[in-house]
């Protein structure tokens, strides 16, 4: 193997991505969102959003709702028209399959090592 060369192929892009969310299966309108790529320890940091563990319990549960929330405050960087995070959250299930499709996916990892396996 090769060292590499150009070290800035090692970092997350620090430019943000624009992708067009069509608003409704027939309308040519659409929300613009801009989503910037997460570093690993970002992803790590999804994760944990993701996963409750209660000690006293021994019990652990997944959280989709918090990690999707998390991403959408630490990776949409802006939309157009102007969106706060509360509104993001409560956008209507065609756009919001949308976003998720655009947004970092933390859970990619698992799917990794599920292929790995197979």
């Amino acid at each position: 193997m090769n060292t590499v060369k150009d070290k800035s192929v090692l970092f997350a892009h620090t430019e943000e991505k624009c992708y067009e969310l069509q608003v409704a299966p027939q309308s040519d309108e659409c929300l613009k969102v801009w989503v910037r790529e997460p570093t690993w320890l970002e992803v790590e940091q999804a994760l944990t959003t993701l996963m409750k563990i209660d000690a006293k319990k021994q019990d652990m549960g997944i959280d989709l709702n918090a990690m999707y929330r998390y991403l959408v405050e630490k990776f949409v960087t802006r939309t157009e028209p102007s969106l706060t995070t509360i509104e993001l959250i409560r956008l209507i299930p065609f756009i919001g399959n949308q976003l998720k499709e655009v947004l970092p996916n933390p859970l990619a990892i698992f799917e990794e090592n599920e292929e790995k396996n197979e």
